[in-house]
């Protein structure tokens, strides 16, 4: 079976699960409405268009990247309606004004992202195009960091200064700058990684570089306090410089970096505890969040509550109670996730994440060039420490930190970058296995 039929039918697959997912969901909301049946119906075409697209200016891609990414976007899909649906029930319970559904936008977000990947694939006929920019995506990335930062079009959102809002539209320039930042990192450090491998000092059977050759690790931690000082933002602090880390030990392969690393992390860890509020908040909700559950603990209890009653199998599509967690289409996806589907649900959610990054990691072994390698293996390390930060929050093994779950949550910053992600690693897997066939 060649690749490209493997992929159909595994996409055929994916679409008939998710087909299925919205029509139970439906069922047991009792919603009957054509609207959004069509507007599914337009991601359903959307997917085939970017299978026949890959088809035909990427036809050695890796075949399972497209289908699980599918899946999860389909989902997520169906989880937002669903969650709609309940909002505006409770809201003509109530007798106020139904909140304008999510699903419409996320749908058109949706489509956008598709006809993004397709762009790459049709524009960048060659990955090793974006090593040309490495210093161009660093002042962009920092640039788009510190962007929420300006007056008047900076916005603070539930305390934390990440969006940029232009007229009536919004987005979040930390979802593209962890793109920008990923190409910066792969390339600079194709470029430094002889002098960061170089081994001066023997220290309790780790080798320690040169003083000088610390400065790119203490520049990127200093960069992440900063992000979580004036913009209040964890998720992306430690999403930031947890990327950076992995990078550097993957580029050099000395695990002296991994230690630095975490020393750096819970030194500043420690910092950031001792000297911010809404940093020490966050750790002791963490620690006991049904000492906060009426106040800042509220969205962690409501949502454990959730996991639980959902048990092992959960309690069926539009058959709980998920819209009591706040912000359950966009933080807390999973946890609305995990009430209805359970923990095997969950579970299988979880295993098509691990799927996209092996394929990842798959792919930067397969490319020939040092800058691809590193270039795939950042791209996916984002996308799994992101949902590492998301579901360990969510399940309460580490803090709240504000992510989104990449392809499930509501959100175009996010759903648009991500796709982008898949478009760069679907023409690094083309190019990785064009060569491989080619006599």
């Amino acid at each position: 079976m060649t690749a490209r039929r493997q992929e159909a039918w595994l996409l055929a697959a994916a679409l008939l699960i998710g087909g299925m997912a919205f029509v139970l969901a439906r069922a047991n909301m009792g919603v009957s409405d054509a609207g959004t049946a069509r507007e599914l119906l337009l991601v359903v075409l959307g997917a085939v268009l970017t299978h026949l697209g890959i088809r035909r200016f990427a036809p050695h891609a890796d075949p399972i990247l497209l289908p699980t990414v599918v899946l999860l976007n389909l989902l997520g899909l169906v989880m937002i309606h669903r969650l709609d649906v309940a909002e505006a029930a409770r809201a003509a319970r109530q007798g106020a004004a139904i909140p304008s559904p999510t699903f419409a936008s996320q749908t058109a977000w949706t489509l956008l992202g598709m006809s993004i990947a397709l762009a790459v694939l049709v524009l960048m006929r060659d990955h090793r195009q974006l090593q040309r920019y490495t210093y161009t995506s660093m002042v962009a990335g920092l640039a788009l960091l510190l962007m929420p930062l300006l007056p008047v079009v900076g916005t603070t959102v539930n305390g934390a200064r990440l969006w940029v809002r232009v007229g009536t539209h919004s987005f979040q320039p930390g979802e593209f700058a962890k793109f920008a930042l990923a190409v910066f990192f792969a390339g600079f450090l194709v470029l430094k990684r002889d002098s960061l491998a170089g081994i001066r000092v023997r220290v309790w059977r780790l080798g320690w570089p040169r003083p000088r050759d610390l400065g790119p690790i203490l520049v990127s931690w200093l960069l992440s306090v900063a992000i979580l000082v004036f913009e209040r933002d964890l998720g992306m602090s430690l999403l930031f410089f947890g990327m950076f880390i992995v990078l550097l030990y993957m580029a050099t392969g000395q695990r002296t970096w991994l230690v630095l690393g975490g020393v750096l992390f819970v030194i500043g860890s420690a910092l950031a505890w001792m000297a911010f509020w809404h940093v020490r908040i966050r750790f002791d909700i963490w620690l006991d969040p049904f000492a906060y559950a009426d106040t800042q603990g509220y969205q962690i209890v409501q949502s454990l509550y959730g996991l639980a009653s959902g048990g092992m199998f959960g309690t069926g599509l539009g058959a709980g109670f998920p819209y009591i967690v706040p912000f359950a289409k966009s933080d807390f996806i999973l946890a609305a996730m995990g009430e209805e589907l359970g923990f095997v649900g969950l579970a299988a959610i979880i295993m098509l994440y691990a799927i996209i990054v092996e394929r990842g990691l798959r792919i930067g072994m397969r490319v020939r060039d040092p800058f691809g390698q590193l270039l795939a293996s950042g791209l996916v390390v984002v996308l799994g420490l992101q949902t590492f930060i998301v579901a360990g929050g969510v399940t309460r093994l580490i803090p709240l930190t504000g992510l989104t779950t990449p392809f499930l949550s509501a959100g175009g910053s996010s759903l648009v970058v991500n796709w982008c992600i898949v478009g760069v690693l679907l023409r690094m897997s083309d190019a990785a296995n064009r060569v491989r066939v080619t006599p």
